[in-house]
């Protein structure tokens, strides 16, 4: 869905919009220069990391700080605010999350703890809004979205020691032929699940150790080399982008830039000179 811009005296930038993602009920983007919250709720879960600044709130009558080495989670339904604490404000970046995609188990365990310091997690969620930032990095998003609930639980479940079994060796083979049979259409990470008997992570965890890299990468670089080919035959980057699965001109040709160094019209360009 297209972003919505917001603006106002007390803002420099805001946008929001609701990508195509299982799970993710809104993206939110913004800079406060001035801005007090009132007490509110929200039916979602509100992930958010600060880029730069400072957020006071207050959750559930406790007083709490976003600040930017950490990732906070608030829970539903449990009240809180928020404010600026110095001249400059905050930028802040939020997603928010289906109430079922953590779970209304950990509720109270977030109220608890809702300042979590992860340098990994941290890194995850930005890679998350960067997904949610770029059309047709849906598969992306969600194997990002599926290994950060991970480690959501893994900080506020209650540590009981428990044997994990290993997902069964067939399953990453099944992923990278229902892969192979979408390449054009794509398949969403939930729809793999389902069709697959199996949970999201276990997908992600699988066919990375099995082949080294994510799900979305390894459709990216089928796509890849398929633009390659059509390049090849003389079909123009506006056709192959199309008939690959991307996005647009431009989703390909930022992937196609990243894989090969170069643009698909010089790539094309280069071919027509020999």
């Amino acid at each position: 869905m297209a972003r919505t811009p917001l603006g106002g005296a007390f803002d420099q930038r805001l946008s929001a919009w609701r990508p195509s993602v299982p799970g993710v009920a809104e993206v939110l983007h913004a800079r406060f220069l001035a801005h007090a919250y009132p007490a509110h709720t929200h039916e979602a879960w509100t992930l958010l990391i600060v880029d730069d600044g400072m957020i006071r709130y207050d959750l559930n009558r406790h007083d709490h700080g976003a600040v930017i080495p950490a990732v906070t989670l608030l829970p539903p339904h449990v009240p809180h605010d928020g404010r600026t604490v110095t001249e400059k404000g905050f930028v802040k970046r939020v997603v928010y999350l289906d109430a079922g995609v953590v779970g209304e188990a950990l509720v109270g365990a977030a109220v608890d703890q809702p300042t979590l310091i992860d340098p990994l997690l941290r890194r995850r969620v930005d890679q998350l809004h960067r997904a949610l930032s770029c059309p047709g990095e849906e598969l992306h998003a969600e194997s990002r979205l599926a290994l950060i609930v991970e480690r959501l639980r893994l900080h506020l479940q209650p540590a009981i020691p428990a044997l994990i079994e290993p997902p069964p060796r067939h399953l990453a083979r099944d992923l990278r032929d229902l892969l192979d049979a979408h390449t054009v259409t794509g398949i969403s990470l939930d729809q793999a699940a389902q069709q697959l008997h199996a949970h999201p992570t276990h997908l992600v965890r699988a066919f990375a150790a099995a082949y080294g890299l994510p799900p979305h990468a390894y459709l990216t670089g089928r796509r890849i080399d398929r633009a390659r080919s059509l390049l090849l035959a003389g079909r123009s980057a506006a056709q192959v982008a199309n008939e690959v699965g991307f996005y647009d001109q431009a989703h390909l040709n930022r992937h196609f830039k990243r894989y090969l160094g170069t643009t698909p019209v010089r790539f094309l360009r280069a071919n027509r000179q020999h």
